[in-house]
């Protein structure tokens, strides 16, 4: 499948939880979620990491054919004035562990599959990102 947007954020909040954040809550769900979910969408689908410094330290999330996806942006209270900063991954790597991580990643296979019709609905990672 090409990437779809909707359809990976449908994913990825079926996915978060106390194993992929510690911040998670059931009211904010995306909370704390920003480098595990950026890692996992930079490893499946490409692009490029992105981060800009909030208060509460820097945020990730990716930009992918030239446009921005901030999976976790649900989790603030106010939009984010996005400075679009390049990140590494072990920059992003030192606000997931390698559980978390793991815990995304089997979740979000989980729920991708799920989330479409069948095996049709799989989220594949694209063909250059091998």
């Amino acid at each position: 499948m090409t990437f779809d947007p909707s359809q990976i954020a449908r994913a990825l909040s079926l996915s978060w939880s106390l194993d992929t954040a510690r911040q998670w809550t059931a009211t904010n769900p995306a909370a704390g979620q920003c480098n595990v979910t950026a890692l996992l969408v930079h490893e499946r689908f490409g692009g490029e990491l992105l981060k800009t410094p909030l208060p509460e330290g820097d945020h990730y999330y990716n930009r992918i054919d030239g446009r921005r996806y901030d999976f976790t942006e649900s989790q603030f209270g106010e939009p984010i004035a996005y400075v679009d900063l390049p990140a590494s991954q072990s920059d992003a790597e030192r606000g997931a562990t390698a559980a978390e991580l793991a815990a995304l990643r089997e979740a979000f296979e989980r729920h991708s599959t799920s989330a479409g019709q069948g095996t049709a609905g799989r989220l594949d990672p694209p063909a250059d990102s091998a």
